[in-house]
């Protein structure tokens, strides 16, 4: 059974410890429910010090263990603190040597936000990328030039060590755990109840694909959630810009500046993922296809996808179908 932990510190940021917590512990029941025990892991919430502490807000935890009890993880998640993260880590020597002696015995971690400050006082982030909240960037390269500051994007991954640049972005990297973790079906349904979207969220894919998608300007995530939110609505690029206060010229500019694509191509690559999906997992035909993903025109969805694909929808489905059936058979 893979062991998880959450640190506990004193003035932590409370989400960055509930939401993997909970997100983590839904997909224990989901797989429970599914009969699949022998996918579940074991969380415990590990304190830097007391097993009573107070967070950020005036919260009250109480953790299962200490730092001191030396058990070994297959995961931790060291949280973010409200303010002043130098001082947090002077304050707790003891959490940075424990981070390190983790990590040597094969941990992988995940810090959220400033976080990262324990993790880069180890020297494990020295010559790999990370990131942290925006806040710290300066005051971040300064204290840690050996580490490889990405400033516009949201998470990082290398070498089994993630960072996040705020604590929103951990709920994407929770999905991307339990996806590794568990299995899809599985990650499918504790994204029903904790996010607004099926499909994988933006920085989950990030992490697996173009580090370019991931970055740390707020607006254009706000766009781009919204997109993903209205993908298979009809969809004007002004109304939307509008809707974020910036002219279409402003909104074409700063969201090529922050993702490398356009809105409309970045709209275009949602609705022919989706596409996917439905062309692997449902019985609808091209026409029907098309209207769900918001193609009213399905000649012109047509020829997105194959010039896309560099196959037909039709082809694309025969084919992905073909590739489950011969899995299903193994």
């Amino acid at each position: 059974m893979k062991r998880i932990a959450i640190v506990v510190i004193p003035r932590a940021l409370g989400s960055a410890i509930t939401i993997p917590l909970e997100m983590l512990s839904a997909a224990n029941d989901v797989a429970r429910a599914c009969k699949r025990e022998d996918l579940c892991c074991k969380l415990e919430l590990v304190s830097a010090k007391e097993v009573d502490c107070v967070l950020a807000g005036g919260m009250n935890i109480r953790c299962q263990k200490t730092i001191t009890d030396m058990d070994t993880y297959d995961l931790i998640f060291v949280p973010g603190v409200w303010r002043k993260p130098k001082l947090a880590v002077a304050q707790h020597p003891g959490l940075v040597e424990w981070i390190k002696e983790q990590y040597e015995r094969g941990s992988t971690l995940c810090a959220a936000a400033n976080g990262a400050y324990f993790v880069a006082e180890s020297r494990l982030l020295d010559n790999r990328p990370a990131t942290t909240h925006w806040r710290y960037f300066d005051d971040f390269e300064k204290s840690y030039p050996a580490v490889n500051l990405q400033r516009k994007r949201f998470t990082t991954s290398a070498d089994n060590i993630y960072c996040t640049g705020s604590v929103n972005a951990i709920r994407d990297i929770s999905l991307h755990f339990i996806e590794t973790l568990f299995d899809a079906t599985i990650t499918t349904e504790v994204a029903r109840h904790f996010t607004h979207e099926l499909r994988r969220s933006l920085e989950s894919r990030a992490l697996d694909s173009d580090p370019h998608s991931s970055h740390h300007d707020e607006l254009i995530i706000a766009a781009q959630e919204w997109l993903q939110k209205h993908y298979n609505k009809p969809v004007h690029i002004s109304d939307m810009a509008t809707q974020f206060g910036l002219s279409v010229r402003s909104m074409n500019r700063r969201f090529k500046s922050a993702t490398n694509t356009t809105p409309v191509q970045f709209l275009q690559t949602l609705r022919l993922e989706q596409a996917k999906e439905l062309l692997k997992r449902s019985n609808l035909v091209i026409a029907e296809i098309a209207e769900t993903v918001g193609y009213q025109d399905s000649s012109y969805f047509t020829e997105l996808f194959k010039k896309s694909n560099s196959m037909t929808p039709n082809e694309y489905r025969q084919l992905v179908r073909n590739k489950l059936f011969s899995a299903a058979s193994e």
